[in-house]
């Protein structure tokens, strides 16, 4: 709960979640929160609060997420505005594609992006991944545009040699 006032004011910017369903009011990010919160307890994925170090600070989420009709099991990131461009979202897509795998034993993951969302197709390519083609969201989010990005755990053993691990 120490996070939600970060929370919510990363989702009320409406140019920070314009690719992940427009700004929310405090009331629609608290039941987004409890979301999260209640997928880790009921089926052990979700999305991790990504703490600044040196400053203890909320930044972002970034997480692995396989919502009931997903088109596969994410691996989904979101940073705060006051965060992005500083590398914090490739060391924590990292270290949690390192957990898709290894510890959920996934064997294939996706990222599901907005065609437009040029910065999410960047880390994708960074992480290896490529671009599938086109996928669908389950309802309500059912028309929003996105690509399916993604790789094997294979695939991703072998590009995570590329940093340095």
């Amino acid at each position: 709960m120490e996070d939600f006032d970060r929370w919510a004011d990363f989702q009320a910017d409406a140019e920070t979640t314009r690719f992940i369903g427009g700004a929310r009011s405090r009331a629609e990010v608290w039941r987004a929160l409890m979301s999260v919160a209640g997928a880790w307890a009921l089926t052990g994925t979700g999305f991790f609060s990504v703490i600044e170090k040196s400053s203890s600070r909320w930044i972002g989420r970034i997480g692995p997420w396989n919502p009931h009709g997903w088109p596969g099991p994410e691996v989904g990131w979101s940073l705060h505005r006051d965060a992005m461009g500083q590398g914090y979202a490739l060391e924590a897509a990292t270290a949690t594609m390192d957990y898709a795998v290894d510890v959920l034993g996934w064997d294939d993951v996706i990222h599901s992006i907005d065609p437009d969302n040029v910065a999410s197709r960047r880390l994708a390519q960074r992480l290896g991944s490529i671009n599938r083609g086109p996928g669908r969201l389950p309802p309500p989010f059912e028309d929003a545009a996105v690509d399916l990005w993604g790789q094997s755990a294979a695939e991703w053993r072998e590009n995570r040699k590329r940093f340095g691990a």
